[in-house]
């Protein structure tokens, strides 16, 4: 009769695995849905979070405080949106590609009801800056503070582009009434 397999001691994820999985878990979608919301189509929204977690991975011996991995993977998610920005400005200056985002796919628009669909097209009309600073002050629910930290900025520059961009949107919103 042959001898019962060794039995080998169950394999210990690293700590830094359990908490991003932890963390993709719990917090992907959202940051799919703040990504999308700047970059405006959602296979480039999920693949700026894919980067983001994978970089967050990458780094995790680096890092110097994992208790503070969402706003850093706020910010890195945040610089990944500012990097398809770029490349979308370069592409239309060198190549004149004016890609057009398909912003509202079907499903979408039959879960949106239309206030919604105005809503989100305003803060689309945006510039990059005050549509950031809306998106991680309301969307998110993030402090002035936190905003600030996650767009590299200061406080007040968060409240004075907020308040640009909220008056922006009000008048747009009344032009489309």
């Amino acid at each position: 009769m042959e001898d019962p397999p060794p039995e080998f001691p169950p394999m210990e994820r690293p700590p830094g695995d359990v908490a991003i999985a932890e963390l993709f878990k719990a917090h992907r979608l959202g940051l799919v849905r703040f990504a999308f919301l700047l970059v405006g189509d959602q296979e480039t929204a999920e693949d700026i979070v894919q980067d983001a977690f994978a970089a967050v991975h990458h780094r995790w011996s680096r890092l110097a405080d994992h208790d503070q991995l969402l706003p850093y993977l706020r910010t890195v998610v945040l610089n990944g949106c500012r990097a398809v920005h770029r490349r979308r400005v370069i592409a239309r200056r060198w190549f004149g590609v004016e890609r057009e985002v398909p912003f509202w796919s079907a499903e979408v628009q039959a879960l949106l009801g239309e206030t919604q669909r105005e809503v989100f097209a305003a803060v689309r009309d945006l510039s990059r800056r005050q549509r950031e600073a809306v998106v991680l002050r309301y969307y998110l629910d993030l402090s002035e503070a936190d905003t600030a930290a996650v767009m590299g900025i200061s406080r007040g520059t968060v409240k004075s582009t907020v308040s640009r961009a909220l008056r922006k949107l009000a008048e747009k919103l009344e032009e489309n009434r």
